[in-house]
């Protein structure tokens, strides 16, 4: 997937064009994007070591830290990282770049007592962690019982950040969801349309047949009740995860 970059030319668009060209659409719009000869994991790793290598722990390090962070790369593995690459580009330029590194992967870290604070923000339950379903959700998702007669409803609750993969409800006749958010701030997007900001009150109707996410803002947790609405055969189709870009899209629109 295309990494798409307007930095450049927002900073130097009228005062060096062809090097805001560069940057945005050689160096991300294509060195980024060859997924098929390195990772963007990859990339992002090879990009830290050498931006740390050279004693650049400036904003643009902090970008590249907290992309690296989008791209996979988990807290054990980045002081890993940086404690190897410390040994050849130097034990000062460590400690610069373990500075930012601590605070990028700490940033938004959910403690019990935040889960618990959360929790007393809203008048429904957080639940269990919702394992059935853990492989459709990129980071941790609760779920809650609210009412198995008549329709099925849950209070479904997203910890910062988290948000299920794009999925589609499928019926013969009737289905889809309807979304009643009750607490915390969320996204949700169908495919193909803008994002939409969600907070508690906000009422979402999903029809069947429409491709779609929801989940969490990066600092937020989110919470609402999933209303099943009954239909013929009625069932989800689970589809790719929202990716990191995607997902950088929604809450930097």
């Amino acid at each position: 997937m295309a990494v798409k970059q307007t930095a450049g030319r927002e900073a130097l668009g009228t005062f060096a064009p062809k090097f805001a060209e560069l940057n945005d659409d050689v160096l991300f719009g294509e060195v980024w994007s060859r997924e098929d000869k390195l990772s963007i994991r990859d990339r992002s790793l090879v990009t830290v070591t050498a931006l740390m290598a050279q004693g650049l722990t400036d904003s643009s390090f902090k970008y590249h830290l907290e992309t690296a962070k989008k791209n996979g790369i988990t807290k054990t593995e980045i002081a890993e990282i940086l404690t190897h690459a410390a040994f050849y580009a130097g034990w000062p330029k460590a400690w610069a770049a373990f500075r930012m590194a601590k605070e990028v992967w700490t940033a938004g870290e959910v403690t019990a007592s935040a889960k618990e604070e959360y929790a007393d923000s809203m008048i429904f339950p957080i639940g269990e962690p919702n394992d059935s379903f853990a492989e459709y959700f990129t980071g941790q998702s609760y779920i809650a019982p609210v009412s198995a007669d008549q329709v099925g409803i849950f209070n479904v609750t997203f910890e910062p950040g988290c948000r299920n993969n794009w999925h589609i409800h499928r019926a013969d006749k009737g289905g889809g969801q309807i979304l009643i958010c009750v607490a915390g701030r969320g996204y949700y997007q169908e495919w193909g349309r803008e994002v939409r900001d969600l907070l508690p009150g906000d009422v979402v109707n999903i029809p069947t047949g429409v491709k779609h996410w929801h989940g969490a803002a990066p600092g937020s947790w989110f919470s609402h009740l999933a209303v099943e609405v009954p239909g013929e055969n009625a069932g989800n189709e689970w589809c790719e995860p929202v990716d990191a870009e995607q997902y950088r899209q929604a809450f930097e629109k």
